[in-house]
């Protein structure tokens, strides 16, 4: 399905979607229980000491840190995206690099049309139900949104695409053959095609594959971009550590004006993640504590009636009850619970609501007890 949106005017931002659940949270907020919240995905549980340690020991920094990232970063994400995902990016440390850190990824998403250079007319695409900042992106650069599940045959005005898989809100895992299609489509066009994989390294029920595994885009990365955090995985949301990696022509388009911006991830910042990069153990840790927490969850929202579609990875569990979102945020919310409406991801979103698994274990067996009634 291809839908053209139009969205909001050019140059003017959408309003700030989690202002409008301040009347759900009120109510959430009389149960005599407390508010469990599970509308923001945003990590609750202690970043891991091997982070930290690195952190701390890195304190005394008194340079500017370089938009390009140290050597040891490079060389430890180079080695993340092989060890973990099964990809080799081209020499991290060349005179193009393959892989830069970023002030997170939310930043990065924004940001990344205008640092491509793509202002001043086109159209980004986007997936029907996506990450709100995606538009953000295009609106700041001047761009319009087309939002498509499929690569669409008449690519007129098209200047990039964003995929997002695992997906947020929904879980939605692209399939191999799916990303294939994708890389070929914007080939042919000349069209930079972007994953956003913040979540690749949670899946549940089917194995997220990278963008720029050797299956999926060949023998190299031309026209690909894959954008990583430790946010999640990490539980290091509050470090804002992001990679981006892929095709070097793009990576470099993307650190030149990076330097110019000023937009540094800090020294100690850049030696957490270098630290953080080489550890698996925690990441496996904080794995399974997410999907203790999924199992609990869903089988309350299953038990309350209610329906769980797509969710095999990430954070998220997408519900519907087939109703409006709306209807289903109101009946969460007299349980003391909030959840994100759909319709903040886009129209085809309008009848579920995005639950997080990011809640310490009291609050989801709080969930859990009030969703049995």
């Amino acid at each position: 399905m291809t839908t053209t949106v139009t969205g909001t005017p050019a140059g003017r931002l959408p309003d700030f979607p989690w202002d409008s659940l301040v009347a759900a949270r009120a109510k959430a907020a009389k149960h005599p229980g407390g508010v469990v919240d599970l509308s923001i995905g945003t990590p609750v549980d202690d970043t891991p000491e091997v982070l930290a340690t690195a952190l701390a020991g890195a304190g005394n920094a008194p340079g500017y840190p370089t938009a390009l990232g140290t050597a040891a970063l490079r060389t430890a994400a180079a080695a993340w995206l092989r060890r973990r995902l099964g990809v080799q990016v081209a020499d991290p440390l060349g005179t193009d690099p393959s892989v830069i850190p970023t002030v997170g990824s939310k930043e990065l998403v924004a940001l990344l049309p205008t640092m491509l250079g793509l202002r001043g007319g086109g159209t980004v695409l986007v997936p029907e139900v996506a990450y709100p900042t995606y538009e953000v992106g295009a609106v700041l650069a001047g761009l319009a949104v087309r939002r498509t599940d499929t690569p669409p045959a008449d690519a007129t005005g098209v200047v990039l695409a964003w995929l997002n898989s695992p997906g947020n809100p929904h879980g939605r895992v692209l399939t191999d053959d799916q990303l294939r299609a994708w890389v070929e489509w914007g080939r042919a066009h000349g069209i930079p095609v972007i994953a956003d994989e913040c979540y690749i390294t949670l899946g549940w029920d089917v194995e997220p594959r990278s963008l720029l595994h050797p299956d999926v885009a060949g023998a190299d990365h031309s026209g690909l971009l894959a954008v990583h955090s430790l946010s999640k995985q990490s539980t290091a949301a509050g470090y804002r550590a992001g990679l981006l990696s892929g095709d070097p022509a793009l990576v470099r388009t993307v650190w030149e004006v990076r330097r110019h911006l000023g937009l540094l991830v800090p020294t100690p910042v850049q030696v957490a993640m270098t630290a953080g990069l080489a550890d698996d153990a925690h990441v496996d840790a904080q794995r399974e504590r997410y999907r203790a927490r999924r199992e609990q969850l869903a089988a309350a929202v299953r038990g309350a009636g209610a329906r769980i579609d797509h969710s095999e990875a990430g954070l998220y569990l997408w519900v519907t009850r087939d109703e409006d979102c709306w209807t289903t945020i109101d009946w969460l919310a007299g349980l003391g619970i909030v959840a994100a409406p759909g319709s903040f991801y886009g129209p085809a979103g309008a009848q579920h609501v995005r639950m997080a698994l990011t809640a310490i274990d009291e609050r989801i067996a709080t969930a859990v007890e009030r969703l049995a009634g």
